[in-house]
């Protein structure tokens, strides 16, 4: 690809559609999987849109379920982002810098399936209009819901055009004009942090919930979206240094490795002193860590549940502090899927519905997703697997091809 051949943004679109859709037998099965999931789940979303949230195990109790805890978490993966473009672009690390791309790719796939869950959640898309400015009640500035709005969208709009600027640019073989993209680029680090507090700022703020009425909840939050989203990164890192050719240095994963140790010790310090403080000093109000941890009145649907998520974050966590292979990849996978996995559950069941139960006036309900419910869910997560392949593959090839072209001008030279 020269600087003069295949000018024009139709073009670019044209052929990055072409690389992401290409590929080998293991590559099109991959994606034929996710186009089954994703059409399962939109015909579990149907049958949602026909008879409504009734299709659900939410209840008037548990009136937030698994769409929510998913929302919850994949903002916090969104959010992880930062921590390749913090010393990427601040402390200039080189490494690091040539796989922001790809952190930024994983942060629009989970933005959409936020929004998506968002979506879901809400019953259907025709009530989005509520939220337009000018239709809808946009509750504009006293709304912490609109807040949220407003920083997840922006979010997603700057993690989408600064990468398709830069992308657009090496595809044409010249050189990102600083002064257009970096400003968004520091702006989008302030903004990484604010999605996942105004996230916790939404339980945070109902009185009528003392689970959530916790000051530590926006710091915890970060701490476990900066443990598990670049954990979700080494493993699409690993994917790509696995099953391409496109070259991963080991210094890339030793110091994501130190990002993901430090913040989820940090977790596990606040996890720890949170329920030390439900259960040293009891009241009515510890309640609802009891059902979580320990049961309550017979009911313990989540104390599996719970104390699984916490030895799969003890467990990561260990395996990224101690490597004995020096970053061998299947070593990492194993240690990112659990410290991933255990952070899911725990951010996602483990917060969600305990707030619920017990009701303020005492009631006592579990919740167990319906099937529909789980293949919407899982459809979800296909179409935001769908979104960052489509994104990341034709980035890697332009790369690649930027990297050889630098390669031949250097051996003319």
């Amino acid at each position: 690809m020269t600087t003069t051949s295949r000018k024009g943004f139709a073009a670019f679109i044209s052929d990055c559609a072409r690389w992401a859709l290409t590929g080998g037998i293991a590559y099109k099965l991959y994606l034929a999987a996710l186009f089954g999931l994703i059409g399962a789940g939109i015909y579990a979303y149907s049958q949602q849109f026909q008879y409504g949230l009734r299709i659900t195990g939410m209840s008037d109790i548990v009136s937030w379920g698994l769409y929510i805890s998913n929302f919850t978490f994949f903002v916090g993966v969104a959010a992880a982002a930062v921590m390749l473009i913090l010393p990427a672009y601040i402390l200039k690390d080189k490494d690091l810098h040539k796989v922001v791309i790809i952190g930024e790719g994983v942060a629009v796939g989970a933005l959409v399936m936020c929004l998506l869950f968002i979506t879901v959640d809400m019953g259907g898309p025709l009530k989005v209009w509520h939220m337009i400015p000018g239709i809808g009640l946009f509750n504009w500035p006293s709304s912490i819901l609109t807040w949220d709005m407003l920083v997840l969208n922006g979010y997603l709009a700057l993690n989408s055009l600064v990468p398709l600027y830069i992308l657009y640019c090496n595809y044409h073989g010249r050189n990102p004009v600083g002064w257009k993209y970096k400003p968004f680029v520091f702006l989008s680090i302030f903004w990484a942090i604010s999605i996942h507090m105004t996230t916790a700022f939404l339980y945070q703020g109902l009185p009528a919930r003392p689970f959530w009425n916790n000051p530590l909840l926006g710091p915890r939050f970060l701490a476990s979206a900066f443990a598990a989203g670049p954990a979700v990164i080494m493993m699409v890192l690993i994917v790509i240094k696995e099953s391409t050719s496109y070259p991963i240095d080991t210094n890339i994963f030793k110091k994501l490795k130190r990002i993901i140790v430090a913040s989820a010790i940090i977790n596990l310090v606040m996890l720890f002193s949170e329920v030390f403080k439900e259960f040293y000093t009891f009241t009515h109000h510890s309640l609802s860590a009891q059902y979580l941890f320990f049961g309550l009145e017979g009911h313990n649907s989540l104390v599996p549940w719970i104390w699984t998520a916490i030895s799969l974050n003890i467990l990561g966590t260990l395996l990224f502090a101690f490597d004995p292979t020096k970053c061998n990849p299947k070593y990492l996978m194993v240690a990112a899927i659990s410290l991933f996995t255990g952070i899911w559950i725990e951010k996602g069941f483990g917060l969600i519905i305990p707030g619920f139960v017990p009701s303020p006036l005492g009631e006592v309900v579990d919740y167990t997703p319906s099937i529909l419910e789980i293949m919407i869910t899982v459809g979800i997560l296909a179409a935001g697997a769908f979104v960052v392949t489509m994104l990341i593959k034709p980035a890697l090839v332009i790369e690649m091809r930027l990297r050889e072209q630098a390669g031949a001008a250097g051996g003319g030279e």
